[in-house]
């Protein structure tokens, strides 16, 4: 079983990433605003989940634990498979997911392409208890999960309230027109991407 992934992104784009392991290229599925964090050339730690088939293996990787859990949760309901459960991470975070099953939300997932009417009311009920919305949903920065810097500022801007293609594009945008030095850490980073985005999150639908 691969459960984590760190070494050199060789391949980032269209919600799959190549990481390079000792020489090994490794192919992991990502979501679609996670393969735009990730820099080709930087290293990256990636959790994953191998999921194993009569007729194929594959590799489906997170920028935290938090992701991954909330995946192989996803997962576990009947009728949920795994290319499902990455497209429900594509669009809602894992706090979103918490507090949609916590308020019996199941439109949340219905917005999802490829969840159902009945899927979607089947992850609410067989989540029901296993997963739990925070007490607060703003997510501080000392609770980031230390990956690369990148992902991590995504991580900690979409616990601000952006959406994740959003917050991506934007530390996109950063890396190609600041300097190593200047957006290095997390700290410095997210400051620049607090800067360009403005003070108040903005809660796209």
């Amino acid at each position: 079983m691969i459960s984590s992934l760190r070494g050199i992104v060789l391949q980032a784009s269209d919600g799959m990433a190549v990481i390079d392991v000792g020489g090994v290229g490794y192919a992991v599925q990502v979501t679609p605003g996670y393969a735009r964090s990730l820099r080709v050339g930087e290293e990256a730690t990636l959790h994953t989940s191998m999921v194993v088939r009569q007729e194929s293996v594959s590799l489906f990787g997170f920028p935290a634990r938090e992701h991954l859990g909330v995946f192989d949760a996803l997962i576990g309901v009947s009728g949920v498979g795994p290319k499902s459960a990455l497209g429900v991470l594509a669009e809602l975070s894992p706090d979103e997911i918490a507090m949609a099953v916590a308020s019996d939300d199941d439109a949340a997932f219905r917005r999802v392409s490829g969840i159902g009417p009945k899927t979607a009311k089947l992850i609410v009920v067989s989540l029901t208890g296993k997963l739990f919305a925070p007490a607060k949903p703003v997510q501080t920065v000392a609770q980031i999960p230390s990956t690369d810097v990148a992902g991590s500022v995504v991580i900690a801007l979409v616990g601000l309230g952006w959406p994740e293609r959003t917050a991506s594009d934007a530390i996109r945008e950063i890396t190609d027109e600041y300097a190593e030095p200047e957006r290095d850490t997390v700290q410095a980073l997210l400051r620049l991407a607090l800067s360009r985005l403005g003070p108040t999150a903005r809660q796209q639908v």
